[in-house]
């Protein structure tokens, strides 16, 4: 198994008039991450523009949808993730949020994708 971390980035396909249901579901599952050794950096959702922001390259960028939210969360390497996977599916918090969101996620649909750093910043 490698020993670089681990950092997972979640996409979710957002309802907005369940924004409440998803926030309190981030709030469970960033508790249930760190606890089992990882470092959550948040959820992120979509939020209006600032005001007159352009894009960096014109002709090659548009707009991300709307309807998009982000978590990031990076564990010290695939061992440490692995065993996080195993721990919280025999911890309580994480059965409970498994039973809570599990039938009625508080999303329309889901992709993960693992990253590995190219730079980091200071």
């Amino acid at each position: 198994m490698l020993k670089s971390p681990v950092t997972c980035e979640v996409r979710y396909r957002i309802d907005h008039h369940r924004i409440s249901e998803f926030e309190a579901y981030s709030r469970i599952w960033i508790q249930l991450i760190e606890r089992h050794g990882g470092t959550h950096h948040g959820y992120f959702i979509p939020r209006d523009k600032p005001a007159e922001a352009g894009v960096s390259f014109p002709g090659m960028a548009e707009e991300g949808p709307d309807d998009v939210a982000v978590a990031l969360f990076t564990f010290p390497d695939e061992t440490s993730y692995l065993q996080y996977r195993k721990r919280v599916a025999a911890d309580p918090d994480g059965i409970a949020a498994n039973e809570r969101f599990g039938k009625n996620p508080p999303f329309i649909s889901y992709e993960r994708t693992f990253l590995q750093p190219v730079l980091r910043a200071n």
